[in-house]
C-alpha cells in the first residue's frame, strides 16, 4: 500500500493489523482521483472509515490542505496516525476515533463544509444511503465538491438523494465505486 501521486508520490503506508480493513487498490485510486482531481488547489477533506487512512493521504498528497480521519476501529486510528507521520502531515489532520453519523454531526455543529468526502465502510455494515441523506441535509458538501463511494458491487445506491446526484459508477470485481457531486456540477 503507497501514495501513487502528487508530493508523497511512493511513500509506503502501514497497513491495519488484521483483516477487518480492505485497502483501496492502485487501479481504484487512479480511477478515483481521476474522477475527482487529479489534483487539488486546497480544500478540506472528509475521510469516513479512514482505515489506514490511504484515501485522505492520497488526497492531501495531491494538493488538499487538510483532512478529518475518522474511524471507529482504535487500531486503524493508531495507523492513520502513523501514517500521517510517515508523510509529514502531522499539522494538516484531525484524527477521531468515532461512528461515521455521530462524525457527520460533530462536523456539522463545527459548520465545515467539504471539497472531498470519502465514504469506504465494512461491506457488512453500509449504510451509505443513509450517511448521504445527513450529508445532504447538513450542507456538509461544497457547491463544487465530490463524494466517493466504495462499496459492496451488489449494492445498488440511489441515483440521487436530495441535491446529490451520482455523477458516475462503476465495478471493480469485489467492489462498486460510486461519484456524487452537487445537483448541475455533474459531468
Amino acid at each position: 500500500m503507497r501514495i501513487i501521486s502528487g508530493s508523497c508520490k511512493g511513500r509506503k503506508l502501514k497497513a491495519v493489523p488484521g483483516t477487518s480493513t480492505r485497502p483501496t487498490t492502485d487501479k481504484m485510486k487512479e480511477t478515483i482521483f481521476n474522477w475527482i482531481g487529479p489534483y487539488f488547489n486546497g480544500g478540506l477533506g472528509l475521510d469516513l472509515y479512514a482505515g489506514s487512512g490511504g484515501l485522505g493521504l492520497e488526497a492531501l498528497s495531491r494538493g488538499l490542505d487538510r483532512v478529518i480521519f475518522i474511524d471507529s476501529n482504535k487500531f486503524a486510528v493508531q495507523t492513520v496516525k502513523t501514517n500521517i507521520s510517515l508523510c509529514g502531515f502531522d499539522d494538516q489532520c484531525e484524527i477521531y476515533q468515532n461512528d461515521a453519523r455521530r462524525a457527520l454531526k460533530a462536523v456539522t455543529k463545527r459548520g465545515l463544509q467539504f471539497d472531498v468526502i470519502f465514504i469506504d465502510p465494512p461491506y457488512q455494515k453500509q449504510k451509505i444511503a443513509a450517511l448521504l441523506e445527513e450529508i445532504d441535509k447538513h450542507s456538509l458538501l461544497k457547491e463544487a465538491g465530490s463524494i466517493i463511494c466504495e462499496h459492496d458491487p451488489e449494492v445498488k445506491l440511489p441515483a440521487s438523494v436530495g441535491k446529490l446526484i451520482q455523477a458516475k459508477h462503476t465495478d471493480y470485481g469485489m467492489s462498486g465505486l460510486s461519484l456524487y457531486t452537487k445537483e448541475g456540477e455533474s459531468e
